[in-house]
């Protein structure tokens, strides 16, 4: 298949071009590199396109070029605090330039998207595990836009007949043979404690102790990224239309992520004990059943050791990221 990997110089989309790649599939990966990274762009990939997708006639070209079958779309900004800042920033972006890469894939003939979503969607549920069922109610305008663009697939689904999915990933983290996470700012909690195992930051913040939880500290959701990666190509080649939930369906707290992370490094990681955050529900856990009926996936590496282990293989092999030396 012919496939064009939107924002495949970030983290998923290095990785998913990867795994796309192994698998015998030609990819052209198309990039503006606002957060991307250039050395993220796997060297077997049929071409680099360093472009935005704002830019209707580069992206026309590209697919028409090409011959493009699907989309994977991974560009979009994703700092939840950042989008409380400054809204217009996500919705101009996540929404406008998303509607642009739409009618232009409608147009150039291309028949089915995959959505990089988020649990965000979700806001504060009410029933754990959340099910697809569950009511969307976003609490910040990076969800808001996230959830906005799924509804606008669904109206392009409808009128024009432009298949999709869109999965809402929890918690991706891990990393795969040549990529990983490179953040700036890092937010997530994996690679913000490895970067405290690595000496690069004094201590890991737990904000909130005195949750309802067994230990008191947020229990989250976390997924490989090369299931992520899988999931995509698995919905690329379904004829499944809609949104479904992705993650592994078991929880781990901020304290148990820390312990694993001491025994896989054998490394001291300070923490420091914080106020909660605004916002931050105690548990947030996936409830994947429909994914795994419909597209028929199951996770490789549905263990958070192994996670934290690829995460810190990669973050030895490349302690600065992907900084030059």
């Amino acid at each position: 298949m012919n496939i064009l990997v939107a924002g495949g110089a970030g983290y998923i989309g290095s990785c998913c071009t990867e795994y796309l790649i192994d698998r015998g599939h030609n990819v052209v990966v198309y990039d503006a590199l606002i957060t991307g990274h250039r050395e993220a762009v796997d060297e077997r990939a049929i071409d680099f396109i360093h472009a935005d997708l704002a830019d209707s006639e580069k992206l026309a070209h590209t697919l028409l070029e090409y011959e493009i079958e699907g989309i994977i779309h991974f560009a979009a900004f994703s700092l939840v605090g950042e989008s409380m800042e400054k809204p217009g920033k996500y919705f101009d972006n996540n929404v406008g330039t998303g509607v642009k890469l739409l009618q232009t894939a409608f147009e150039s003939g291309v028949r089915k998207i995959v959505f990089s979503s988020t649990a965000a969607t979700y806001g504060m549920p009410e029933n754990i595990p959340i099910q697809e069922s569950e009511r969307t109610r976003p609490i910040n305008p990076y969800g808001e836009s996230k959830l906005m663009f799924e509804k606008i697939l669904e109206w392009y689904h409808k009128i024009h007949d432009l298949d999709y999915c869109a999965l809402r990933y929890f918690n991706a983290a891990g990393a795969c043979k040549q990529f990983g996470e490179d953040h700036n700012p890092e937010t997530h909690l994996i690679p913000i404690v490895l970067q405290a195992a690595a000496g690069q930051r004094p201590n890991v913040k737990i904000f909130g102790t005195d949750y309802d939880t067994p230990d008191g500290t947020c229990i989250r959701d976390y997924i490989h990224v090369t299931d992520l990666a899988q999931a995509h190509l698995q919905a690329l080649e379904s004829d499944a239309v809609g949104s479904f939930n992705l993650g592994s369906g078991t929880g781990f707290s901020v304290r148990e992520i820390i312990d694993v992370a001491r025994e896989v490094t054998g490394r001291e990681i300070p923490v420091e004990e914080a106020d909660r955050r605004a916002g931050d529900p105690p548990r947030l856990i996936s409830d994947s059943t429909a994914v795994k009926d419909v597209l028929g996936w199951t996770p490789l590496y549905d263990d958070v050791r192994k996670i934290v282990e690829d995460a810190w293989i990669w973050k030895r092999d490349h302690p600065d990221g992907y900084a030059k030396d």
